[in-house]
């Protein structure tokens, strides 16, 4: 017999999960991928890689977990909750790569986004030269979408990227080479626009917004691609997904505040920018 609903009981909600590394200062890592997926309105779990000493300026150690303790961590979430979508951020070791890999085929996780966290925006490496392979050959052909930024792209197609016809040959390459849809990131490109690339299934679209000029970027990619797996985990379809995910990443960017030395994204206002669209209809 079913218990009597309860008049105070709140709606369910959607769940997503991200497998990524803590960011110490806040503004990338596990803590902008909750921190967004909460200004969607989605319920955030997560499962800790590693853990960084860092803030907008550098990256200053870096210790990784077990790949057996990544799992348990998935494992537990998966037991306990019905994700309905999960990304992956830095990752670092192909021990833990493996690892998550054949974790999500096993937990039966619908919709894996893959951010191929590589390098920093200081520099400093994020995945460990013989991991690779592992994320190319075990993750990639595990996911529905790859996030890649210009750097990332350049590597995983073995060619440079200097217009957003490149930015889209790219994605075209990639997403054949690993049967995913991919969503080449153009923020480092310069010019007064940001363009980004959508090649999925056979289908191209470029999604264009006006550069934010004067403000720090710390945790945007990391922010794009947890916004566009809370979209998914809400159900709303993968083109539509990435352009709302580029309209909160924008609208953080246009809101960002100022926090000591440094500038955050405003993942509030980012959250309000893209439920407003919501609620108006434009999906």
């Amino acid at each position: 017999m079913m218990p009597e609903k309860n008049e105070n009981s709140v709606s369910s909600a959607a769940v997503a999960l991200t497998i990524a590394g803590s960011d110490s200062g806040g503004g990338a890592g596990i803590q902008a991928d909750l921190q967004t997926f909460a200004a969607l309105d989605v319920f955030g779990t997560s499962a800790l890689s590693c853990a960084t000493a860092q803030n907008p300026s550098g990256v200053y150690g870096i210790e990784e977990f077990p790949p057996e303790f990544v799992v348990r961590q998935i494992k537990a979430v998966c037991d306990a909750f019905p994700v309905g979508a999960a990304k992956t951020g830095m990752l670092y070791s192909a021990g833990i790569i493996r690892s998550v890999a054949g974790e999500d085929v096993r937990e039966g996780i619908p919709i894996l986004v893959v951010d191929p966290v590589m390098v920093a925006t200081s520099g400093a490496r994020l995945l460990k030269a013989d991991a690779e392979e592992a994320l190319c050959n075990e993750l990639l052909p595990q996911a529905r979408v790859v996030t890649p930024n210009l750097h990332e792209a350049e590597i995983l197609a073995g060619h440079a990227i200097s217009s957003g016809d490149d930015m889209m040959a790219a994605a075209r390459e990639i997403g054949r080479r690993y049967d995913v849809a991919c969503v080449v990131k153009g923020g480092h490109l310069p010019g007064g626009e940001v363009v980004d690339a959508l090649f999925d299934e056979g289908e191209e679209r470029m999604f264009v917004a006006a550069r934010v000029e004067g403000v720090e970027t710390h945790g945007s990619g990391c922010a794009f691609s947890a916004a566009l797996t809370a979209l998914l985990a809400r159900g709303l379809l993968l083109d539509e997904s990435v352009r709302l995910a580029k309209d909160f990443v924008h609208a953080a960017l246009e809101k960002a505040v100022t926090v000591g030395r440094h500038q955050a994204l405003n993942l509030r206002a980012g959250g309000e920018r893209v439920r407003a669209e919501l609620i108006a209809g434009e999906v």
